[in-house]
């Protein structure tokens, strides 16, 4: 029997034994990651032009939008998801709008120009009002909470488009953070009404496939600048070097993220309101570990306009950052003991001091990797009931 075309879309069943990510999820995902690597090639070569400032700027911004509308969009389908073909559709224009955000960066970054990204993040916002106001339809018990987000969620285009049509390009950047905390509000108010339907499980595979997807984008972007820095026989002892840290560094970082089965031990809403807003600091510093590693092949190569120390700022910091975000939405909700509550912020301090040393992507490696076999050792993550081999 065939599906109808049109189906109703009430909450789903949190305690459901197994709850994937669905293709469309990965599909989106992906474009949302092309946005983000558009963001972290602006960083790179921003720093690498000594432009500092406005790339940092530019790069919170852009990846702060792209984030906001993936997890908006996550938590929504946690919660609402019923495949029919207007869901689709619907996923599928927030997906043009994500790839509007990603041909917009450029434009972000040199001319500080944000109409055709923020043309494209308003596209990827209004589709999720209408799955909203359908979601109220289907959902009496949540009506309330339905109605406040795409209430809430259209206002805030609202501001975007006056801001737009009215404030003056010089002091249009200073109105990011006003319209943004306006946005953070929008989840806080209406779950306030009746919590939505998340699914734990669900929620803890997409924000960990998100995870893998942008620390792929690190490596990608580490290849790209080797591609470009050169033939492998004209490489310097550094370069070799800087490679294997970049390897071993994104390698650290995955394993840390994935150190622990549980990843997501909460259910309460404002638990999971740290933890979902916290991640804004793991995905944003994993991508511009990327960067960093790019940088450092070109001022290796001779292709950057700033001297070492920054190149190492670039890498130190965002790795500390990284680390700072982990244990925020981690060790804080899994009741670490000890020394071990306190191990990776004060790697992330030891990560900021690295930025002095000689050679700061090997010891961010080795500070990382020393980080990760503390944690190991200490947390005996090793699972007895696996059967060893012989």
């Amino acid at each position: 029997m065939q599906r109808p075309f049109i189906r109703p879309m009430p909450g789903r069943d949190i305690t459901e034994s197994h709850r994937p990510a669905t293709p469309l999820e990965l599909f989106f995902d992906l474009v949302c990651v092309i946005a983000i690597a558009s963001a972290a090639a602006g960083l790179h070569h921003a720093i690498a032009e000594n432009h500092i400032g406005i790339g940092i700027l530019t790069f919170t911004y852009a990846f702060g939008s792209i984030w906001w509308a993936w997890m908006n969009f996550t938590w929504f389908a946690s919660a609402y998801d019923n495949d029919d073909i207007p869901y689709r559709i619907a996923v599928f224009v927030m997906i043009g709008g994500a790839m509007l955000i990603a041909a917009g960066i450029p434009a972000m970054m040199v001319d500080q120009d944000s109409t055709l990204g923020l043309t494209g993040y308003i596209i990827m916002r209004l589709a999720l009002v209408s799955l909203w106001l359908r979601a109220g339809k289907h959902d009496p018990s949540r009506r309330t909470t339905a109605i406040r987000y795409a209430v809430g969620i259209s206002m805030c285009q609202t501001l975007w488009i006056v801001g737009v049509l009215f404030v003056p390009a010089e002091f249009f950047f200073w109105f990011f953070p006003f319209a943004f905390i306006c946005e953070w509000a929008v989840p806080w108010y209406a779950e306030k009404a009746a919590g939505t339907p998340w699914h734990k499980g669900h929620i803890a595979e997409r924000y960990g496939l998100l995870t893998i997807i942008v620390l792929g984008e690190s490596l990608l972007a580490l290849s790209m600048a080797i591609s470009a820095s050169g033939e492998i026989g004209s490489w310097s002892f550094e370069q070799h070097m800087l490679i294997l840290s970049g390897l071993i560094l994104v390698f650290s970082m995955w394993w840390l993220y994935f150190s622990e089965s549980e990843h997501l031990a909460l259910d309460r809403t404002e638990s999971g309101f740290i933890w979902g807003y916290g991640h804004l600091v793991v995905f944003g510093s994993a991508a511009a570990v990327g960067a960093g590693l790019a940088l450092n092949v070109d001022v290796l190569s001779g292709h950057a306009h700033v001297e070492g120390f920054i190149s190492n700022a670039a890498l130190t910091i965002p790795s500390a950052l990284f680390l700072f975000g982990l244990w925020i939405v981690h060790d804080q909700f899994n009741h670490k003991k000890g020394f071990l509550r306190y191990l990776v912020p004060i790697t992330a301090l030891l990560l900021l001091g690295a930025t002095y040393v000689p050679f700061a992507p090997a010891a961010t490696a080795l500070l990382l990797t020393g980080c990760l076999m503390v944690r190991l050792k200490q947390a005996s993550f090793i699972d007895d009931s696996h059967p060893t081999v012989s």
